[in-house]
């Protein structure tokens, strides 16, 4: 809970209880004060978690009557229709003004917890979470609830989109290296508290990877081609009249 603002970790926590089937669409959640007592935190922290489930869709709020989950129909038709491309430049977009504003905001203690995750990267226990650990860390140091807000809904796009996560299978795992090399860049920018190299940084990061994106489409489509090819050759061979 250290690594990132301490409510966003309860939001993954209810949304992970939300999607077990604990609280189905239709249940009202716990009181505020049962809630806090089972996470060991305070009421403001679950009223901020509240407040991002409620913006994330995931729950409503009746004044009154209390905190109801909703049916999760509505946002998994939504990323049905994102595509990896759409989505990576999303990111790009937010993520390098994201960059360019914390360098000019972040704490030293974020800057030892982002180095924090470039040690997980490079030791390759779990490069992924390490990953989504580093951009979100970035996006807290904003100061700026609406850019945290954002990018954490296009996470969680990237993590729950069947079309997306077909997409960045294997992708983001090849080349590790570069993602680390990457991540140390834009490090380092916030480090100097440069927020145009900041920027910079960030774009050159998302502009490998959709590049890694096409890449992987076009052989995908390549492959389609030769099946569909070797099919065709199948059926209208003469083979078996000149053999």
């Amino acid at each position: 809970m250290k690594n990132r603002r301490l409510f966003w970790t309860i939001v993954d926590r209810i949304q992970s209880l939300i999607d077990s089937g604990q609280y189905p669409p239709g249940s009202r959640l716990p009181p505020e004060r049962e809630l806090a007592e089972n996470f060991e935190v305070s009421r403001p922290t679950i009223r901020e978690a509240i407040i991002a489930l409620e913006v994330l869709e995931r729950v409503e709020v009746k004044t009154g009557s209390g905190v109801y989950v909703l049916e999760n129909a509505k946002k998994k038709n939504l990323h049905h229709n994102i595509s990896a491309f759409e989505l990576t430049q999303a990111r790009a977009l937010i993520e390098g003004e994201a960059a360019a504003l914390a360098a000019t905001t972040i704490s030293e203690e974020e800057l030892v917890r982002l180095n924090q995750t470039l040690i997980e990267m490079d030791q390759g226990a779990d490069p992924e979470a390490a990953d989504k650990e580093f951009h979100l860390i970035i996006s807290t140091a904003t100061r700026n609830s609406a850019i945290l807000m954002a990018v954490n809904s296009l996470w969680s796009m990237r993590e729950t989109s069947p079309t997306v996560k077909m997409a960045y299978k294997g992708v983001c795992s090849q080349s590790d290296s570069k993602r680390l090399d990457e991540h140390r860049s834009i490090y380092n920018a916030l480090v100097n508290r440069d927020s145009q190299a900041a920027r910079a940084a960030m774009h050159l990061h998302f502009n490998r990877l959709i590049n890694a994106l096409f890449e992987a489409s076009e052989a995908r489509a390549l492959e389609e081609v030769r099946r569909q090819t070797s099919q065709t050759r199948d059926l209208y061979s003469l083979s078996h009249l000149v053999s």
